[in-house]
């Protein structure tokens, strides 16, 4: 199967890539702060224990992210998207992947979620996106389908916080 969009890769360097005739995502989350807070984010990420945590369905013969690992999402226990892993990231301040849509997904693009620490040990998750519309129902869905990626970039951040809040550092 191949990718439903061409600017494969685009997320990598640049999180705010946006190529003419998609809409962009970018939602930030500040996580925490330290070294074991990023190092839990980086994990739950990368193991996918963010999604299923989510309550996303995550169908994949992979126990963590990887380049060329497809990846089923199922939303609502109906909706099934299709994807494929285009990119990974583990770095010293910097871990995450991202994800380029496969035929039968609701959606055309790429999204990515990263972990990074800043220089002053803050820990920040970023959800960032392009996407169109795939399917009747997401063209239907106009601005609410947006609104619903949004709402989901947001609750992504909020549960990682979760996460991770047993590995903050206590005063």
């Amino acid at each position: 199967m191949s990718f439903t969009y061409e600017a494969v890769g685009a997320t990598r360097d640049n999180l705010a890539a946006c190529p003419p005739g998609f809409h962009p995502l970018h939602v930030r989350t500040r996580i925490g702060e330290g070294q074991e807070v990023f190092r839990r984010a980086a994990d739950a990420v990368l193991t996918w224990e963010l999604h299923r945590a989510l309550g996303v369905g995550i169908d994949t013969a992979a126990d963590r992210a990887a380049p060329g690992v497809d990846v089923t999402v199922t939303l609502a226990g109906l909706i099934k998207a299709p994807c494929r892993i285009v990119w990974t990231a583990e770095e010293a301040r910097r871990a995450g992947w991202a994800y380029g849509t496969l035929a039968g997904h609701p959606e055309s693009g790429e999204e990515a979620f990263v972990v990074d620490r800043t220089g002053d040990g803050t820990v920040w998750l970023t959800v960032a996106a392009f996407s169109r519309p795939a399917k009747w129902y997401t063209r239907a869905g106009g601005a609410a389908t947006r609104g619903l990626q949004q709402a989901y970039a947001r609750r992504c951040g909020a549960v990682l916080r979760r996460l991770c809040a047993d590995a903050e550092p206590e005063f």
